[in-house]
C-alpha cells in the first residue's frame, strides 16, 4: 500500500486530492491549521475505504518546527512517503509597493518554505528508494505575474523554481517532479465574492490531472501540468 502526504488537505484543491488518492487506496498523512475541519475530513475518508491509514496532525505549516513535526508523525505512522503533494498557500492580492509589512514573510512561509523543508526531510530517502512522486501546486501566477498580487507572483514564481531544481537534482535516481500551475480555480480564495463557478477550474480537475500524471509508467515524468479556465483568467 502507498503512502502519501497532502499539505493544507481539508479545501479546495487539497481536499480534492485527498478524496483522489483515498479512493485508490492510498494511506493518506494531511495537516491543516483547522482542528475541527480536520477531525471532520479524517473521518470521511476513513469512511471512504476503512482499509486506509490515514494520519491527521494539526499544523500551521508557515512555522518550520510545525512542518517537521508533521514530517516525523507521518513517517512514523506510514513509514516511507510514496507521494508528496505541497499544496499549502496563501493568496494576498495586493501590489508589492502597498503590501502590508509582514506580507512577503507570510506569502514566503506559507507558498515555499513548505515545500522545501518537506523536500530537505524526504528528498535524500526517495533517491534512496528510487521511487517517489512530488507535486507541487504552483499557480498561473508562477509563470504571468498578476501585478495586483505582486508579492504572491514572486513567491509562485520561486516555488516553481524549486520544483524545476528538485526535478534535475532527483531525475537520475528515478524520482519524478511534476509542477502543477492551475489558472482560476474554485476555492476558498473566492469566499464573499459572487462568480460564476461556471467560468472557473474545478478542484477536482486538479485531482484528476495530479492522479493521470502519477499513472503513467515508470520510465515517464509529467514535468508540468497546465490548465486554464476555458473562457480565460477569471
Amino acid at each position: 500500500m502507498k503512502n502519501a502526504i497532502i499539505t493544507g488537505a481539508t479545501r479546495g484543491m487539497g481536499r480534492a486530492i485527498a478524496l483522489a488518492f483515498s479512493n485508490e487506496g492510498f494511506n493518506l498523512a494531511i495537516c491543516s491549521r483547522n482542528a475541527a475541519e480536520l477531525k471532520t475530513f479524517e473521518e470521511e475518508l476513513k469512511q471512504i475505504d476503512p482499509g486506509i491509514k490515514v494520519i491527521a496532525v494539526v499544523a500551521d505549516v508557515s512555522k518550520k518546527a510545525d512542518i517537521i513535526k508533521f514530517a516525523g508523525e507521518a513517517e512514523s505512522v506510514l513509514g516511507s512517503i510514496d507521494i508528496i503533494v505541497n499544496n499549502a498557500g496563501t493568496f494576498i492580492p495586493t501590489s508589492i509597493l502597498d503590501d502590508a509589512d509582514d506580507t512577503f514573510d507570510k506569502l514566503m512561509h506559507t507558498n515555499l518554505l513548505p515545500a522545501y523543508e518537506l523536500y530537505r526531510y524526504f528528498g535524500k530517502k526517495m533517491m534512496q528508494a528510487r521511487s517517489g512522486h512530488i507535486f507541487n501546486i504552483c499557480s498561473s501566477a508562477s509563470k504571468n505575474v498578476v501585478v495586483a498580487a505582486g508579492s504572491y507572483s514572486v513567491t509562485k514564481f520561486a516555488l516553481l523554481g524549486l520544483n524545476n531544481v528538485m526535478r534535475l537534482e532527483l531525475q537520475q535516481y528515478g524520482v519524478k517532479v511534476t509542477a502543477v500551475i492551475p489558472g482560476s480555480t474554485l476555492t476558498s480564495s473566492w469566499d464573499g465574492i459572487q462568480v460564476d463557478s461556471a467560468k472557473f477550474i474545478m478542484p477536482g480537475d486538479i485531482a484528476s490531472a495530479i492522479m493521470n500524471a502519477y499513472r503513467m509508467s515508470p520510465g515517464a515524468n509529467v514535468d508540468e501540468i497546465t490548465i486554464n479556465p476555458v473562457f480565460g483568467p477569471q
